[in-house]
């Protein structure tokens, strides 16, 4: 018994190893062979007119209704920092803006053409304006924005990182350039109250910017880039400057400024009082003052509901295509005399 016992022991685990072989080589065989099991549809002319309908007579429609939900919005863009700089300084408008001595207000005045429904969101606009450059975009820490000092390495924020020998908080080229024009809103000589709480995505506040940090040593150095930032309010709440923060992929950019939530009327003038103080003269850029309204959909934005009903246009187009292509040169099913090699051996 037991010379049978430690036989069948011996000859057991060599069986189990050699069939385990054969199964992983039998499986790699398969795999490139390309015999695995799959699904391997048979695309005849029928189910690709049939699909390409099928997608066509789906996106047109919801193209249009997204062409209209865009179309409802109404929207009124203002290009302002050319106006706002006194004539005298038109030729010099770099040395206007950095003139601290000459006052940078200036009021405007927007028709309403359309009844707007609130909330009306109020924007500004940056054309020429690249967020998106690596230097400036790395020149962040999101450590110190969450923790503050408790954060000491501050290498990436050059050249933002220190002033007079200590941190800067919040660092970096992000920060120190916050866009610092400020907007009030008149309709009938009454001024309209402006919600600028919850501009900034939850996330962001609750998770990237500390509840706990402060701004400390900011625009104390000798070159002042934008805003100015409550140091006795914490960077959480400091909503403006989170906004900013989340940079833009784009040179031409809006980012939201605050609510306005009361409807304004059709043929109303909103008159705008700003404060024209952000240098976009340096480098060619221009200033908007964006009011708009939103739709199920957002903001308006054409593109959307453009690109459905081309695509759907096109996949109809292609369907009857390949309908007339079928119909003049129709090929039966399993015909071998098709195959290349056949029709070379033909000839």
């Amino acid at each position: 018994m037991d010379s049978e016992g430690g036989s069948s022991s011996g000859t057991g685990p060599r069986n189990l190893s050699a069939s385990h072989a054969s199964r992983r080589s039998t499986a790699y065989y398969k795999f490139t062979q390309q015999n695995l099991p799959a699904c391997k549809p048979v695309l005849t002319p029928g189910w690709v007119v049939t699909t390409f309908l099928l997608i066509g007579i789906l996106f047109i429609p919801v193209g249009f209704v997204s062409l209209r939900a865009s179309e409802s919005v109404v929207e009124i863009v203002d290009r302002y920092d050319t106006d706002c700089i006194p004539e005298i300084y038109r030729s010099n408008k770099i040395s206007y803006i950095k003139d601290d001595s000459i006052s940078k207000n200036c009021t405007r005045f927007i028709k309403v053409k359309k009844h707007m429904k609130a909330p009306i969101y109020i924007y500004y606009q940056l054309d020429n304006f690249y967020q998106n450059h690596r230097r400036y975009v790395k020149s962040r820490n999101d450590r110190q924005l969450l923790y503050g000092l408790q954060y000491n390495d501050t290498s990436s924020c050059q050249p933002e990182e220190l002033n007079n020998g200590l941190p800067i908080v919040p660092c970096g080229l992000i920060a120190w350039s916050l866009f610092n024009d400020t907007f009030t809103f008149f309709c009938d000589g009454m001024e309209l109250r402006v919600n600028r709480k919850n501009i900034a995505w939850k996330s962001d506040r609750e998770h990237k910017f500390g509840k706990h940090v402060y701004p400390f040593n900011f625009q104390n150095g000798s070159l002042i880039g934008g805003k100015m930032l409550d140091p006795n309010m914490p960077l959480s709440e400091q909503e403006d400057l989170i906004v900013w923060m989340r940079t833009s992929a784009l040179p031409s950019f809006r980012k939201l400024y605050g609510r306005i939530e009361e409807d304004l009327q059709a043929d109303d003038y909103i008159a705008v009082n700003l404060a024209n103080n952000y240098n976009t003269y340096s480098f060619g850029g221009k200033k908007k003052v964006v009011l708009s309204t939103s739709s199920w959909l957002g903001g308006k934005n054409n593109f959307l509901g453009v690109a459905y009903i081309v695509v759907g246009s096109m996949c109809i187009i292609v369907a009857f295509v390949f309908v007339l292509l079928h119909m003049k040169n129709p090929r039966p099913y399993g015909d071998t005399a098709f195959l290349t090699w056949n029709r070379k051996s033909t000839h």
